[in-house]
């Protein structure tokens, strides 16, 4: 039974439901959300708050990624569950992976999608390269 369970979120609704799964399924495990800032939405033009570049775009991500975090921390309160979160700055497949191994982490649950756009093009589908590099078990939510 895994101990450490991650779950990446973004603004996806396949996110959130990686989350719930995460929430039920590993109830006593340490259940951390990860959100990872993506420098390359600026270059593909994402906006995040109506900016697109700078401290104050990474600013925003920032307090995008804190009202994300405040939905999955309702959700975890809902299921009776402490939810840690941590945010960081990078390309998500890798970021991800990176955290993985740095935070001996037992099991990952994600969306099998949430970018979207001209970057998921490029970049490929960030659920198959955790699923490639992980050291740890992954569960794909569709």
């Amino acid at each position: 039974m895994p101990t450490r369970v991650l779950v990446p979120l973004d603004d996806s609704e396949l996110s959130m439901r990686a989350l719930d799964h995460a929430l039920d399924r590993w109830a006593d495990a340490e259940l951390t959300a990860l959100h990872v800032i993506d420098p390359l939405d600026v270059v593909y033009g994402a906006e995040v708050g109506g900016l697109s570049g700078g401290e104050a775009w990474h600013d925003a991500a920032k307090e995008a990624a804190e009202d994300l975090f405040d939905r999955a921390r309702e959700e975890a309160t809902a299921a009776g569950v402490d939810l840690r979160t941590e945010t960081v700055v990078g390309s998500p497949g890798p970021a991800i992976v990176e955290y993985v191994t740095d935070h001996d982490v037992d099991h990952v649950v994600m969306g099998s999608h949430g970018r979207s756009g001209l970057s998921r093009l490029f970049l490929g589908s960030v659920a198959e390269r955790v699923l490639r590099r992980a050291p740890a078990p992954v569960t794909v939510i569709r």
